[in-house]
């Protein structure tokens, strides 16, 4: 599995809608201290703009979502709930914030390592959510504002075969209760559906977005 191609910034200059399904069935990847762990990414939630209203630039640019309007594919990493962290991807043109959420992986490498860090969840809960694949991967706020593109980047994307569409379903994106329509229900939630039947999807464990 190592020696993979690593996604480069032109994936991630797209728009976000774009990104978010073609991240689907690419494997993200952790190394921590000489650790390589990994997963197939599964589940992700796009996030555009300060005019969608369950997104964090609704506020405008704050200390906490500056990375969101770097460069693409740098890492945003935010902390919620004063116990989760949450890693996106950010997209688009340098200065308009966008990012993709990773929601859920299938684990590939380092499953006794992940199985620890999560302090042995059964594995149908490992990692099938936002907070449960940063638990596993070792992924905190040390890392936001970090370029994933780069050679020495610690949590970077590898190209993977490209999921074809009858693989993928949309829906609503999951933890926007509080948030005005159409933002609430708007279709930007994408599930790789055969990853998905093998590990539990993260609909059942909601979280804040960024």
């Amino acid at each position: 599995m190592p020696g993979s191609d690593k996604l480069q910034r032109t994936f991630y200059t797209r728009e976000t809608l774009i990104v978010a399904r073609e991240l689907l069935g690419q494997r993200l990847v952790s190394i921590q201290d000489g650790v390589r762990t990994s997963g197939i990414i599964f589940e992700t939630e796009a996030y555009i703009g300060t005019g969608d209203m369950g997104c964090h630039a609704r506020s405008g640019r704050t200390t906490r979502n500056e990375a969101m309007w770097g460069p693409a594919g740098f890492l945003y990493v935010y902390f919620t709930y004063g116990m989760h962290w949450m890693l996106n991807l950010v997209t688009e043109a340098e200065g308009f914030p966008a990012a993709v959420l990773l929601r859920a992986i299938l684990p590939q490498e380092g499953l006794a390592e992940m199985r620890r860090r999560r302090k042995y969840k059964p594995d149908r809960i490992l990692t099938n959510g936002p907070a449960k694949l940063c638990q596993a991967l070792d992924i905190d706020g040390q890392l936001n504002g970090l370029d994933s593109t780069q050679a020495d980047s610690p949590v970077f994307i590898e190209r993977m075969p490209v999921v074809e569409n009858q693989f993928i379903s949309t829906g609503a994106r999951i933890g926007l209760n509080s948030v005005p329509e159409p933002w609430k229900s708007i279709p930007w939630r994408f599930l790789y559906k055969p990853a998905a039947s093998a590990n539990l999807s993260s609909e059942l464990s909601p979280s804040p977005a960024p």
